[in-house]
């Protein structure tokens, strides 16, 4: 019944900015927490940004000062905004949320499509 649909990857030259958005959906109860992962050709999928129920955000190391994450409550939505981007930042980035539904609480991962950015001259 929980679907999370994302928008907002594109082509970007380095040094450029994209926001990408995620909004969940469907029989949801609660949500703890909603987070940003992506996956380069070749590579394996890797963590980038959690923002928590209580909006407290964490960052993977490689992202810090340049991504910010941010949530709409209200709208079951989570952002990532995305400056200053560079090469390596290419990849599918993919939408997670940490949730419980109305027919069974306890707490389990669903995932979004996945969205293409890639950075490049």
């Amino acid at each position: 019944q929980v679907q999370l649909v994302e928008s907002g990857g594109g082509l970007v030259q380095p040094g450029g900015s994209l926001r990408l958005s995620c909004a969940a959906s469907g029989s949801i109860f609660s949500i703890y927490a909603m987070r940003w992962y992506r996956q380069a050709p070749g590579k394996q999928r890797e963590w980038v940004a959690a923002i928590m129920s209580d909006d407290n955000t964490h960052y993977t190391d490689s992202v810090k000062g340049r991504f910010t994450i941010s949530r709409d409550n209200a709208k079951n939505t989570v952002h990532l905004q995305m400056n200053s981007l560079k090469p390596e930042d290419t990849a599918v980035y993919y939408c997670n949320a940490i949730l419980s539904t109305i027919a069974r609480r306890t707490l389990n991962d669903y995932w979004g499509q996945g969205t293409q950015v890639t950075v490049s001259s």
